[in-house]
């Protein structure tokens, strides 16, 4: 079944147009951007996703079609408005493009439910996706670079450096890391703090990992340097306890390495304050490109994570899970191209099934 039932409810808007149900038309007279916002408060979604969704709506769907009445909407308005979004250069791959298509699609099938419209002018419109959305090896830092980016970075945020480099973890989860997180050999990631953990009347401050619900989590093993930093990060600045309320309802604790210790900075610092100090970390390493902007961003870390395990021979499959993607596939579009080429062996495997007497002529010929 579609978004909100949209295929049986599209069925049934069939079905009522061949017995010649009617629709008042004045019912279509409502602005995108009126009901783009309804739509998305009765959404039951998690907050990264909310987060996503509201994004897109406010910085691409508004600003092109938000003013035009849903009646008056057809389907080239879609297909024009995902390829500018496309050629903008807005930085959204074209999978995350058909992702935010997918999420129109269905507000727009919403309003065909609502008997507001009585088609449904988004549905199927994508981008076809030109190529792999692989990582630029330039856009990997060196281990030195990783190095000189926690030298410079402020002290308190030095340990997410290795926590992003060392475990692979996205911004939001290695600020969320707590004493809970840490196991023997391995750390044990399950929350990341919320965009909004900035504000002082924040109450969750901490939500599940992208991809996972709450009670799931996921297990990275962890190399020396990285428990070493740990205990570097806890000999001059002990966890704080934060209490806050789970998407349940439940009321938990976590005793957080990167709570603040001064009053009136907020609850917790988010994924965009970390950012801040990053580039600013960069620049002061002269880790710079030629505009004078820092070279790298918080997301390079994970690439340096993923970029050494495979090509020192890990598995993808388990780069995969500890990186937290939804599905491998995800890992190889990015990372694959990063994966040791195996050529030579495949010429010798081939060569020995098919013709392993002229293998060994060649290995014993004269030298």
């Amino acid at each position: 079944m579609g978004s909100d039932g949209a295929d049986a409810f599209a069925d049934k808007v069939e079905n009522d147009k061949k017995s010649d149900v009617r629709f008042d038309p004045a019912r279509g007279l409502v602005p995108l951007r009126v009901w783009a916002r309804e739509w998305l408060e009765r959404r039951v979604i998690g907050e990264s996703t909310r987060r996503n969704y509201e994004g897109f709506i406010r910085n691409h769907l508004l600003p092109s079609l938000g003013r035009r009445m849903l009646a008056g909407l057809a389907r080239r308005d879609f297909e024009e408005f995902a390829k500018d979004v496309h050629a903008s250069g807005a930085g959204l791959a074209v999978s995350t493009l058909n992702d935010r298509m997918v999420m129109v699609a269905a507000m727009l099938e919403a309003a065909v439910i609502d008997k507001r419209i009585l088609d449904n002018p988004a549905r199927g419109v994508r981008m076809s996706r030109v190529g792999p959305l692989e990582v630029d090896e330039d856009e990997i830092p060196t281990p030195g670079e990783v190095d000189l980016i926690a030298q410079h970075i402020a002290p308190q945020y030095r340990l997410t450096v290795y926590l992003q480099s060392g475990t692979g973890q996205r911004p939001s989860e290695a600020l969320a890391f707590s004493s809970e997180c840490r196991r023997a050999g391995f750390v044990r990631i399950r929350w990341q703090v919320s965009a909004k953990a900035h504000r002082a009347d924040c109450r969750t401050a901490f939500v599940p990992c992208k991809n996972r619900v709450e009670g799931e989590y996921r297990d990275v093993p962890t190399a020396p340097f990285v428990d070493q930093e740990i205990d570097a990060h806890l000999s001059w600045c002990a966890p704080v306890p934060v209490v806050f309320t789970g998407q349940r309802g439940k009321r938990l604790r976590l005793e957080v390495f990167f709570a603040p210790r001064q009053c009136g900075k907020g609850t917790m610092p988010t994924a965009s304050t970390y950012g801040y100090h990053f580039k600013k970390a960069c620049r002061l390493a002269g880790l710079i490109d030629v505009d004078g902007k820092a070279k790298y961003t918080p997301r390079s870390l994970r690439h340096f994570f993923a970029s050494i395990a495979l090509a020192h021979g890990v598995p993808i499959h388990e780069v995969s899970r500890w990186l937290g993607h939804r599905s491998v596939k995800t890992t190889i579009d990015i990372y694959g191209h990063l994966v040791p080429r195996a050529w030579h062996r495949c010429r010798e495997v081939l060569q020995n099934a098919m013709r392993p007497a002229l293998l060994d002529a060649a290995v014993q010929s004269p030298e």
